[in-house]
């Protein structure tokens, strides 16, 4: 049976743990050749470098701060030289800094702009001129819930998130004539390393408020990621889809 990605080659950004690294090892599985990201989690990098290897196709982790322009741009030249071209990118990096507004400093709206945000931009900029020549390519960026409804205390996180939404619905109207699709999926509460240092109570009264009284698990995300990133999602484009068990 083809796999679903076979031949293709995929960028996911911050891959080292979460949902990123699940969806390197999902596309991997896929038959994808893939590159990823990674910053401060070394360790985490290097070890799933090999892990991916076991599928048989081309594997590269970079340690990279997608945040600076000139570093997405010399991260995307290396892949193509590396791979030769790039159809899918995952822009999948980000962090959280929560804090109540009248409490949130300066830093802790820029760090988180910049790297949910700014970062976005950069890689897609460096990425859709490799695309735009080969007139086909495919854009998936990770939002939030928090994006389309908002938060208390994650002021910083929404407005990132949100602001994925507006400009992936922009890119995907810009680069659509090109063969080029952009969507977004913005998750709800996945279990992921992060929450795993939650109250379980706390994590109970979360999941209680969910329809499908769950969390997530990051195969959810990742099995919505290879939908979009795989030819059967060939005429979707400028989407947002929700994995949140119906949250929203």
């Amino acid at each position: 049976m083809m796999k679903l990605l076979e031949g293709k080659t995929a960028l996911v950004t911050g891959a080292s743990k979460g949902i990123g690294r699940t969806i390197a090892q999902k596309f991997a599985e896929q038959g994808a050749n893939v590159a990823f990201t990674y910053l401060s989690s070394v360790e985490k990098g290097q070890a799933l470098e090999q892990e991916l290897q076991a599928y048989g196709t081309k594997i590269k982790g970079f340690r990279s701060d997608a945040s600076k322009f000139d570093e997405a741009e010399k991260l995307i030249d290396s892949i193509v030289s590396e791979f030769g071209t790039l159809d899918i990118v995952v822009n999948n990096a980000g962090i959280t800094k929560d804090g109540l507004l009248l409490r949130m400093t300066e830093a802790q709206w820029d760090d988180v702009i910049n790297i949910n945000l700014k970062s976005v931009f950069n890689v897609t900029k460096a990425a859709s001129r490799v695309m735009m020549k080969n007139r086909s390519g495919v854009f998936i960026n990770m939002s939030s819930v928090v994006g389309v409804q908002g938060n208390a205390g994650q002021a910083n996180y929404a407005a990132s998130k949100a602001g994925i939404i507006g400009f992936s619905k922009s890119t995907a109207k810009e680069l659509g004539s090109r063969n080029i699709r952009t969507n977004v999926i913005a998750p709800g509460f996945i279990r992921t390393e992060m929450t795993d240092v939650l109250d379980p109570k706390v994590v109970e009264g979360w999941e209680q408020g969910i329809p499908l009284k769950r969390a997530g698990e990051t195969e959810d995300v990742a099995n919505a990621c290879l939908f979009l990133a795989s030819d059967l999602a060939s005429y979707i484009n400028g989407q947002v889809l929700s994995v949140c068990g119906g949250m929203l």
